[in-house]
């Protein structure tokens, strides 16, 4: 963006997600001069930049539910947003499928248009574009080649905005021992307080209710809910983690093979990042 007046002659603009000034003659500062710290023009910059963090954060958000609900997304959404740099950041180089397509491929996001519909790159390399009405925005565990893409997308140095491709999954297996195995895995995680535990959680968006980290997904027209106890209480007391399970809506207890892919993969995603905080203590020394 331009150079605004901030008075004592200096000028400021935004430069990524800070703000920056020059000299009204145009010579770059380091810092912000104490003389304009409180200056209006300064004000109003750190709130467009606050406003622009909540924008970006805002459209992750969206783009990450359209993904773990695997929710047909109307391709002329896709492409009214893109114009809007913060939206086309998260949503380019997402690997997209067309809905009602004779052959539906999936397809790296690189482009898109109201009249032309959608611009991608196929696993051949191929430039070619996308006009049916929808696609869908594949959650990792339900790609088939998900290797294939990780690797064509390695070869084109793709960053995902919104990590799909690179996203940690768990596949559910097929024995039912193995699977209250990995139900069980990330169990029993020790922490020295509570307040660790309930922070980890929280700062990756996880919900916690009533001593629960939660993991809410909405898959195939229903609503499963991934839980892993925590702990309550005081804050400051230790506290030890229990395995995950999975309910539905009403709180009941799933049956393991009724829990769906993406759900399964979310909830043990949740659990090991939980998991990966724990105290370790450290071996002593023989």
């Amino acid at each position: 963006m331009g150079w605004v007046p901030a008075g004592a002659g200096y000028e400021v603009s935004i430069d990524g997600r800070r703000v920056i000034a020059r000299t009204s003659e145009g010579k770059a500062l380091k810092s912000l001069p104490k003389a304009i710290k409180d200056h209006e023009a300064v004000a109003g910059l750190r709130q467009l930049v606050e406003w622009l963090q909540r924008h970006e954060e805002t459209c992750r958000a969206e783009v990450e539910r359209w993904m773990i609900r695997s929710l047909p997304v109307p391709v002329a959404l896709i492409a009214q947003v893109w114009a809007d740099e913060a939206w086309r950041a998260v949503l380019r180089d997402l690997v997209v499928v067309p809905v009602g397509a004779d052959s539906p491929a999936a397809a790296l996001l690189r482009d898109a248009d109201q009249d032309k519909g959608l611009g991608v790159v196929d696993l051949d390399g191929e430039s070619t574009r996308i006009t049916t009405e929808q696609v869908l925005i594949p959650h990792p565990v339900r790609l088939p080649d998900l290797d294939d893409l990780r690797e064509f997308a390695a070869d084109l140095g793709v960053e995902q905005g919104t990590l799909q491709l690179f996203r940690e999954v768990w596949h559910k297996p097929a024995d039912p021992a193995e699977q209250q195995r990995e139900l069980r895995r990330y169990a029993d995680a020790a922490f020295k307080e509570l307040r660790h535990a309930q922070t980890r959680a929280t700062s990756a968006g996880y919900r916690v209710q009533g001593g629960t980290a939660v993991c809410r997904i909405w898959e195939d027209g229903r609503s499963v809910v991934a839980s892993v106890w925590i702990g309550d209480g005081d804050p400051g007391y230790e506290t030890v983690l229990s395995e995950l399970s999975f309910t539905d809506a009403a709180g009941e207890q799933l049956a393991i093979a009724d829990v769906p892919p993406v759900a399964w993969s979310e909830g043990l995603r949740m659990a090991a990042h939980l998991h990966a905080g724990r105290a370790v203590e450290e071996e002593q020394a023989a």
